[in-house]
């Protein structure tokens, strides 16, 4: 690929063992273009829920809630009229597999509601269902 060639906007992904956040950024301006998130208010009953849970947990996010964010972020890339991303393969790469298996429904939802996700066929980890 040549240096002149359009760079599409940047699909990341945010873990951490609270929350998950993907965002879409504008290649040139790195300003962000949609995102969901569970801080959203639809995922606050869930995450009390984990959070009261006996026996404690350490990860209050799940497979479930990544598939919902990935689903939020497609309708939304959706409407502004976005129908390609890519993502950063060395950085999805260099995940360690826990996480790697987190990323992966919300890729898999973002390519359902109708977005192309370059990159994603490079990644070596199966469909999580």
């Amino acid at each position: 690929m040549g240096g002149a060639a359009q760079r599409l906007p940047l699909l990341r992904v945010i873990l951490s063992c609270r929350k998950i956040t993907a965002q879409v950024t504008n290649p040139i301006t790195d300003s962000i273009i949609a995102m969901a998130s569970t801080t959203e208010p639809e995922f606050i009953p869930q995450l009390k829920a984990k959070r009261n849970q006996v026996p404690r947990h350490h990860n209050y996010v799940d497979l479930r809630m990544a598939s919902r964010v990935g689903e939020k972020l497609g309708v939304r890339l959706k409407e502004i009229g976005v129908e390609n991303v890519e993502i950063d393969l060395k950085e999805e790469l260099s995940r360690p597999i826990h996480q790697q298996k987190m990323v992966n429904p919300i890729f898999r939802t973002v390519k359902e509601a109708g977005i192309s996700v370059s990159g994603t066929d490079e990644l070596i980890f199966g469909n999580v269902h």
